[in-house]
């Protein structure tokens, strides 16, 4: 592959699977990377913490419950994990952040992983290795987009329930990890297309780096040539 467009394909590359990756760990073991995050004004139950809850931070393996004090309890890491929340004076009032809405975020370590591969091809210059590299930096973006389908998801479901308690006033926002997945996103875009220009560039290279062939003359200078 063309050096000019090695490089900075490498680096859009890496930077996309540091981003991917930070998200994918997200919590309960990087707190600050939650995918959504649900704040209300008032204390109320929510996930295994009885009281006194102010915001429940969501990420891919697990969520995380603050307290009023600060204090912070997040859950155990698994896949498709659930949340409740309950009213501070309707305890028969509650609302459910389900399974089907979390279990989809699994498709960000998924989308890591892709992401690793890619940047492995991506160091060769082969032709046909760097189209493999390529076309997995499209697929990685696709399966990066399709992660942050389902945060948007999650987010806007989560502010949709968090309303339905008539004693709190609350709303959702996204977190850092929503952002940092769309950044993943359009930088994957650029590391397909950066890659693949490297090829066709290559590719012309190869194609002009033949010696060219003397050119005949013309037949009627020919028939008039001597012997």
């Amino acid at each position: 592959m063309s050096r000019a467009f090695c490089i900075p394909g490498i680096f859009f590359i890496f930077a996309a699977l540091v981003l991917n990756f930070l998200v994918s760990i997200s919590l309960p073991y990087l707190t600050a990377l939650d995918v959504a995050r649900a704040t209300v004004n008032t204390g109320i139950s929510a996930g295994n913490v009885d009281s006194g809850v102010r915001e429940v931070r969501f990420g891919v393996w697990s969520s995380c419950a603050y307290t009023d004090d600060g204090t912070k309890t997040c859950r155990d890491a698994k896949p498709a994990y659930s949340v409740g929340f309950s009213d501070p004076k309707e305890q028969d009032v509650s609302v459910t952040v389900g399974p089907s809405w979390t279990r989809g975020l699994v498709l960000h370590p998924i989308a890591t992983g892709v992401t690793f591969i890619a940047l492995l091809f991506s160091f060769s210059t082969h032709i046909a290795v760097s189209l493999i590299a390529s076309l997995l930096s499209f697929l990685s973006a696709v399966l990066t987009l399709i992660a942050f389908a389902i945060d948007i998801a999650l987010f806007v479901y989560v502010k949709h329930q968090i309303k339905k308690l008539p004693n709190v006033e609350g709303t959702g926002k996204p977190g850092p990890g929503f952002w940092m997945t769309l950044v993943a996103f359009v930088i994957l875009l650029l590391a397909g297309c950066t890659v693949c220009f490297g090829r066709r560039r290559q590719r012309m290279s190869s194609a002009t780096a033949y010696p060219m062939t003397e050119a005949r003359a013309p037949f009627w200078k020919r028939a008039f040539r001597r012997n």
